[in-house]
C-alpha cells in the first residue's frame, strides 16, 4: 500500500452495508490500536464496543439520530477513563491525585489518540469509519446507556462498518494555511482569503449559503451549525457531567 495515497485519499464513511464485522477482527484492531502513544504508559482510556441493535437504537438519540449509528456494524465509544487506574493505585497502597483538569486532559488526549489509531487500522482493513461529533454534547445520556462508572467520560465515538458506496472526500484548506515553520505567523486578510477561497467556491458550500439565507459560508457555521447559544448550553452540560464523573477543579 502507498501510505501517502491512503492518507491523501481517505474518506469518512457514513453509509454501511449490512455485512457484519467479525468480533475477533474488532478485537484484533483494538489490540493493535493500543500501541498508540499514551501518557506515561498509563493508558487512561477505555473503548465500549456496541453491536447490539437495541443498544445502538438507545444510543441513536444521544447522537441526534444520525442514521449511521443504527446502520453501522459497531458503534465504538472511546472514553477518558481513570476508573481502572485509580482502583489499581488504591489497591497498591498508592494515593491517586487524578481528579483535576490536568489529569482529565491527559485521559482525553489518550482516548483521542487511541481512537484515531483504531480509525486508521480499521480503514486499512477495508472498513469505513465516521467520527460522531455529538459525544460530548450528550455525554451523560451516553454514560447511562453504556453504564459507565465514575471517572469515565465519553470523549469520541466512531461508527464502523463495511462501506455501502464510494464516499465523497471532504474538502480541506491548503497545507500552507495550517503549517507554520519555526514560529507561528499570524494571518493577514489576504492569507485568510487564500485559506478559505476554494472551500467557499465549492458548489455544495455555495448551496449551503443559499439554502440558509446567508451571505457567507462563515455565517453558516456561526449562525446555523455551531451557534454561540448551542455551544454555551452544551459546554455547561458537559462541564456539569465531568464534575459528576469525579473530575472537579477550580479555575
Amino acid at each position: 500500500m502507498d501510505f501517502s495515497d491512503y492518507f491523501k485519499g481517505r474518506r469518512t464513511v457514513r453509509r454501511y452495508s449490512y455485512k457484519a464485522v467479525p468480533a475477533q477482527l474488532l478485537r484484533d484492531m483494538l489490540d493493535a490500536a493500543m500501541q498508540a502513544p499514551t501518557t506515561g504508559g498509563m493508558q487512561v482510556y477505555s473503548a465500549v464496543v456496541t453491536t447490539r441493535a437495541d443498544l445502538k437504537k438507545a444510543l441513536a438519540p444521544c447522537h441526534f439520530n444520525q442514521p449511521q449509528v443504527e446502520q453501522s456494524a459497531a458503534v465504538i465509544t472511546f472514553c477518558a477513563d481513570f476508573n481502572r487506574f485509580v482502583k489499581w493505585c488504591e489497591m497498591s497502597d498508592a494515593v491517586p491525585g487524578y481528579d483535576n483538569f490536568q489529569s482529565f486532559m491527559t485521559a482525553v488526549l489518550d482516548a483521542v489518540i487511541f481512537a484515531q489509531q483504531f480509525n486508521t487500522i480499521a480503514e486499512m482493513n477495508g472498513l469505513g469509519c465516521c467520527y460522531l461529533g455529538t459525544t460530548t454534547y450528550n455525554a451523560e445520556e451516553i454514560s447511562r446507556v453504556l453504564d459507565l462508572p465514575k471517572r469515565v467520560v465519553p470523549i469520541v465515538t466512531l461508527t464502523v462498518g463495511y462501506p455501502a458506496d464510494e464516499s465523497v472526500m471532504t474538502e480541506r484548506i491548503p497545507v500552507e494555511s495550517v503549517v507554520h515553520w519555526e514560529t507561528y505567523k499570524d494571518y493577514s486578510s489576504d492569507d485568510i482569503h487564500a485559506a478559505y477561497a476554494a472551500k467557499e467556491a465549492l458548489p455544495i458550500n455555495r448551496r449551503y449559503v443559499e439554502e440558509n439565507g446567508k451571505s457567507s459560508l462563515a455565517q453558516v457555521f456561526t449562525d446555523v451549525r455551531y451557534t454561540r447559544e448551542a455551544n454555551e448550553v452544551f459546554s455547561a452540560k458537559f462541564y456539569d457531567f465531568i464534575a459528576k464523573a469525579g473530575f472537579n477543579w477550580n479555575k
